[in-house]
C-alpha cells in the first residue's frame, strides 16, 4: 500500500548536515516505500558573483566549476552507496544555477511530495539570512519540506535500519 508521500527529494550541499538528511531520508524511503531522489546543485550564481567582484578571474571560474562539478558527483555517489548499502534504489540528479530556483524546479519536475534537507545553518547576519539558498528552497517549494535534526539520533537509526 502505496502512502501520502510517495517521492522524496533530499537535498545535498556537501555539508555534513545534508549527508546527515540523506540518512534520514533513506531511511524514510525504506520505511515508506517512496521513490528517493537526492539532488545536488551546482551554484553559478555564486560563481559568477564571485566574477564580477574580483574575487575570480574568468579562468579561475572554470577551474572552480570543475572542482564543484566534482564535489557534486563525489557527494551523490556517497549517497548513493549509502542507499546501496541498505539495500535501496536511488536517483541522483545534479543541476546548475541559482540554488534556491534548480530545487524548486526539480522539485516541481519530479512531482516530489516532501523535500528533505538538513538542519539550516545560524543566521549570523542579514546579509547570511538572504543568502541561505536552503531556507529560501524550502519557503518557495511546493511540497512539505523536512528538516533533518539531531545528527547522532539520525545516524544510530540509519545505522539500525536493516
Amino acid at each position: 500500500m502505496q502512502g501520502a508521500i510517495k517521492r522524496i527529494m533530499v537535498f545535498i550541499d556537501g555539508t555534513e548536515q545534508s549527508v546527515t538528511a540523506a540518512q534520514y531520508a533513506i531511511v524514510l524511503s525504506k520505511t515508506t516505500g517512496a521513490k528517493l531522489t537526492a539532488l545536488y546543485v551546482i551554484n553559478t550564481r555564486a560563481l559568477q558573483d564571485l566574477v564580477k567582484t574580483h574575487i575570480f578571474l574568468k579562468d579561475e571560474e572554470a577551474e572552480y566549476q570543475r572542482d564543484i562539478e566534482q564535489d557534486a558527483e563525489r557527494y551523490l555517489n556517497h549517497v548513493r552507496n549509502m542507499a546501496r548499502k541498505k539495500g535501496l534504489a536511488i536517483e541522483t540528479l545534479s543541476a546548475s544555477g541559482t540554488v534556491h530556483i534548480e530545487i524548486k524546479n526539480m522539485v516541481d519536475k519530479q512531482d516530489i511530495d516532501l523535500l528533505v534537507i538538513g538542519e539550516l545553518s545560524r543566521i549570523r547576519s542579514r546579509r547570511d539570512e538572504l543568502y541561505n539558498e536552503a531556507e529560501r528552497a524550502m519557503h518557495n517549494v511546493t511540497c512539505s519540506v523536512l528538516i533533518v535534526k539531531n545528527e547522532d539520533y539520525v545516524n544510530d537509526l540509519f545505522e539500525t535500519q536493516v
